[in-house]
């Protein structure tokens, strides 16, 4: 099917996610006619409870069962909760909570209700955004890319550039702005290039019962481990050529590799993990990118972010120094993309998930008239 579709009237969309850190909510409005960005709406944020972390964690690597129903519940009132809170909104993007991800096998769980979302706010909810992708041959992942490619236009980018996402698994946008589109074969390359946050995240809570490494403090005051961090480079995933995708716990055994480390070495070489990763992905980029923007949690890490800069041969630069918001980009994301779904237009295409064509994925629910 041919998923180019056109622009149409600009609209009002709310996007919300919920990433593999599990902190949170993210939700952003994003004013788009489905190809270009024309303005920033306003932002909102909901922490999930220790207690509503637990269940999602426990629910993670689950497709069906209690613990997956628990989690759906979790991830259900906590959307509901922020989105009633906006007001003047067309539609609505919903990416839902991924538990479990295998593209190349059972294929993909997001757990979360779009259709009864939609019946709670009185607006059209988009979701189930990857699944179309995976049943076509597409990794289903990662789908920021044509936001990305949007954002790239937004700031008037000249050249090549990079996004990078740290969140719970890293992933890496190669945009060519000089491009017209982000379908055109060139425009695009997406990969996850490997853990991000998550392993620290998981380290920090089972020795200290911390949900993070905050600032990188405990990493800085640790040394790396070099023989974890090459056997960590050593997994056949690296050799992969993109597009490529990874479940959160994917490299669940990178915690065994520093187990025998003290705690401030054992966070400083899994964030050397993180960072090796992404240097690593940097070698499939068709041309060296300008500069590298970063979003997610990760780019609040100095001790990753300047592992990076030295690693690396661009300028490393945390996004909001184009003016973009980078806690809030992935829901941005998904307010875009839902505009994209509404009109007929690809959500993702060979050079992004290695979908055999271009596909947009989604399911329109609309709330019942009464």
């Amino acid at each position: 099917m041919n998923k180019a579709g056109k622009a149409g009237a600009p609209q009002r969309a709310l996007g919300a996610m919920s990433g593999t850190s599990l902190d949170g909510v993210d939700a952003a409005v994003v004013e788009t006619d489905g190809r270009w960005i024309l303005g920033f709406g306003e932002t909102g944020y909901r922490a999930y409870s220790p207690e509503e972390r637990a269940v999602l964690r426990a629910a993670l690597g689950q497709w069906v069962g209690p613990q997956a129903e628990a989690a759906a519940q979790v991830v259900d009132a906590a959307h509901g909760d922020l989105l009633a809170g906006f007001e003047g909104v067309d539609l609505v993007g919903f990416h839902g909570q991924t538990l479990a991800h295998e593209p190349r096998g059972r294929g993909t769980c997001q757990v979360g209700d779009g259709a009864a979302l939609a019946q709670r706010l009185g607006l059209p909810v988009v979701w189930d955004f990857r699944s179309d992708d995976v049943a076509m041959g597409g990794e289903g992942a990662p789908l920021a890319p044509f936001f990305h490619f949007a954002c790239a236009k937004w700031i008037g980018a000249q050249e090549p550039l990079c996004f990078l996402n740290l969140g719970g698994v890293g992933n890496l946008t190669y945009v060519d702005p000089s491009f017209a589109t982000p379908e055109e074969d060139g425009a695009l390359l997406a990969f996850d290039t490997g853990p991000a946050n998550a392993p620290v995240n998981d380290l920090m809570q089972a020795r200290r019962g911390l949900e993070m490494d905050a600032g990188g403090a405990l990493a800085a005051r640790g040394q790396v481990e070099e023989g974890a961090l090459e056997l960590f480079l050593a997994e056949p995933y690296f050799a992969r050529m993109p597009p490529k995708s990874l479940d959160r716990n994917d490299f669940s055994e990178m915690i065994g590799l520093v187990g025998e480390l003290g705690d401030a070495d054992a966070a400083a070489t899994l964030t050397a993990m993180c960072a090796a990763g992404v240097v690593q992905g940097m070698e499939h980029c068709p041309r060296p990118p300008a500069r590298m923007l970063v979003t997610g949690g990760g780019r609040h890490n100095p001790v990753l972010m300047e592992m990076l800069q030295v690693s690396l041969d661009c300028p490393v630069l945390p996004v909001e120094a184009v003016g973009l918001d980078g806690d809030m980009l992935e829901a941005q994301a998904f307010a875009f993309l839902a505009v994209r779904v509404a009109y007929g237009m690809a959500t993702s295409c060979p050079g992004t998930t290695g979908v055999r064509a271009l596909v947009g994925g989604g399911i329109v629910s609309r709330p019942d008239k009464d």
